[in-house]
């Protein structure tokens, strides 16, 4: 069997003599997932020109500058976060992306919110990003790892959420972080002993636990 790395797609003629147009089902096939950069498909065999007529054919969709996505895989509601972390690897998923994703609170961001680490580059894209910035414990601290839409993904936690957005108040609203702290508890999606410990890793008890105290009274 011929190695599936040498299919070359746009060279295939049909019965009519035409060449065969480029199927979806080869990136499939060549191990491509829902979302694939440009360089993605040419290390499988889809060249720039098979990629063009398959956005064409509308078999794949271009989401953002150099990110593709096969428009045979049904959208989940998490189609804007999985792009973003296709765009972006390694960026985490936080405060009110992250609450939205968690079910915490009542934020509808309109932009998807992560986290990277202090000294990397700001990433350049025409997704709707909002950029923080974390260091030390930060980095490592309360984040779990998902999957969204084939899409490897990494998020903080509920109660590293919480903590996030005491930390990030002058940023999201000291009433966002109240609402956060409310309603994780209330739902019981943190435990006080997990926003505790999130907030003592995260250099932010002094900001927590006053209002844990009031809350647990």
């Amino acid at each position: 069997m011929a190695d599936l790395n040498r299919i070359q797609l746009n060279s295939i003629a049909d019965i009519s003599g035409q060449p065969s147009r480029p199927k979806a089902s080869g990136l499939r096939r060549l191990g491509a997932k829902a979302f694939f950069r440009q360089r993605d498909a040419a290390a499988v065999g889809v060249h720039s020109r098979a990629l063009r007529r398959l956005v064409e054919d509308g078999a794949v969709e271009r989401v953002a500058r150099g990110l593709y996505r096969r428009t045979d895989v049904e959208l989940t509601e998490h189609y804007t976060q999985a792009a973003v972390c296709a765009r972006v690897p390694g960026a985490v998923l936080c405060l009110l992306t992250a609450l939205l994703v968690h079910d915490i609170g009542t934020q509808l961001p309109a932009q998807v919110w992560i986290g990277i680490p202090h000294k990397a580059r700001t990433p350049t894209t025409d997704l709707p990003l909002r950029v923080v910035r974390f260091s030390g414990a930060a980095l490592r601290y309360g984040i779990q790892d998902a999957e969204f839409e084939g899409v490897p993904v990494r998020i903080t936690s509920p109660a590293r959420t919480i903590v996030d957005c005491f930390r990030f108040r002058r940023i999201v609203g000291i009433d966002v972080a109240l609402e956060a702290i409310h309603d994780g508890l209330a739902q019981r999606k943190a435990t006080p002993a997990q926003i505790q410990r999130a907030a003592e890793a995260c250099r932010a008890e002094s900001l927590v636990r006053p209002v844990l105290q009031v809350l647990l009274a």
